[in-house]
């Protein structure tokens, strides 16, 4: 079976076996302690160390964005799909804590769109790099980088690379995880042309749907505008726009008007199952 039909029956099969959705509920934010308590900035001092004492030994920095995503997603999905991911894929592995999710990437601000903070590529790379060597002196000994936003990957990547080789021989690894972002996407997107829904990049289907499973009521998306959420096409690879042909200029790149919870959850269920095994293969 080729990877990619692999990929296909592991949707399927996520999406057969999900159960009723009030089941899989999301707990609330961080505003309160969560169990098991696993997110660094919502710990004290002592209970980071008792953790690490314990052998939670390995740190998630998932990296968030703060962008405008349609007018029915909220600027700050980046970060808030990251914090939920990152959380699950640590219960999962057993032996990780979150490091605080940075809510800035690669990207540059629009005044015509206006819902977007960026970075330059150097300042970010900067500051993951600082944040790997702080967690190190902090005492952990795995470190894994991730990201939810396009821009800034091949960065993780690189600061990966050049953390990873200056500590290892101390015992300690730096790694990037790529599939958490790159081929889940691509594997969903491939699951939906199979399936028949609209191609989709930029606050389409994925992204609506994501938010839609993962902020339940909380307001992360505006549902009544989820109808109407369609944007320009996105085109296929090598095709330009037409230079004539009016614009909806509205930041959705794709159809979002298909998002369904259901849909959401599927790619929840596989960016967690893809992170955690590639983590594990990572890291031995």
């Amino acid at each position: 079976m080729s990877p990619t039909h692999r990929a296909v029956t592991v949707l399927a099969a996520l999406s057969l076996s999900a159960g009723p959705l009030a089941a899989q509920a999301v707990s609330p934010g961080a505003a309160g302690v969560r169990t098991p308590n696993v997110e660094f900035d919502m710990m004290t001092w002592p209970e980071v160390k008792a953790a690490l004492d314990a052998g939670r030994t390995t740190a998630l920095v998932y990296n968030g964005g703060t962008e405008q995503r349609g007018p029915q997603n909220v600027n700050g999905g980046h970060t808030l799909m990251a914090r939920e991911i990152a959380r699950r894929v640590a219960v999962e592995l057993g032996d990780a804590i979150v490091a605080p999710v940075l809510p800035f990437s690669p990207n540059n601000a629009s005044a015509e769109l206006p819902g977007t903070i960026g970075l330059t590529n150097e300042l970010f790379a900067a500051i993951n790099e600082q944040v790997v060597e702080q967690l190190i002196i902090t005492g952990f000994k795995n470190i894994v980088l991730m990201g939810d936003h396009g821009g800034g990957q091949q960065q993780l990547r690189e600061v990966a690379e050049k953390l990873d080789a200056k500590h290892r021989a101390e015992g300690i690894r730096v790694v990037y995880c790529d599939d958490v972002y790159q081929k889940a996407g691509d594997d969903f997107d491939q699951w939906m042309e199979e399936n028949g829904y609209p191609a989709s990049s930029h606050a389409g289907i994925p992204d609506t749907s994501e938010m839609m499973y993962l902020g339940g009521d909380r307001g992360w998306v505006r549902l009544d505008l989820v109808k109407s959420a369609a944007g320009d096409p996105v085109l296929p690879r090598g095709q330009r726009p037409d230079p004539n042909a009016p614009r909806v200029n509205n930041g959705i790149r794709g159809d979002a008007r298909r998002s369904s919870v259901e849909l959401g959850k599927m790619l929840i269920d596989m960016k967690i199952e893809y992170a955690v095994r590639q983590i594990r293969e990572l890291l031995g």
